[in-house]
């Protein structure tokens, strides 16, 4: 099998596509986290809320970053790195 950029771009070692995989703990622990936070508007509740989702969508996109199985998932993991360093900026 030729190893071209689009290969490279889309594909893992084993030769799949890979566009969405599975969430893993750190995205899981940013979903409950997000869908607390709309239970839960105001108070210190919501702070941590929104502390703990940053946190764990952070680590996601860190290791999405240097750890993604192929360059489309890294590229995913340094846009969300990007986005969630804007949002705090703002």
């Amino acid at each position: 099998m030729e190893n071209t950029l689009l290969d490279k771009i889309f594909r893992d070692r084993e030769g799949k596509v890979v566009l969405a995989q599975m969430p893993n703990l750190p995205l899981i622990v940013w979903i409950v986290a997000s869908l607390l936070r709309l239970v839960f508007t105001t108070g210190k509740v919501n702070i941590g809320l929104e502390a703990i989702a940053f946190g764990s969508l952070f680590t996601w996109a860190w290791e999405e970053l240097f750890q993604g199985v192929n360059y489309f998932r890294r590229a995913l993991g340094l846009l969300v790195l990007i986005g969630l360093i804007v949002s705090k900026i703002q």
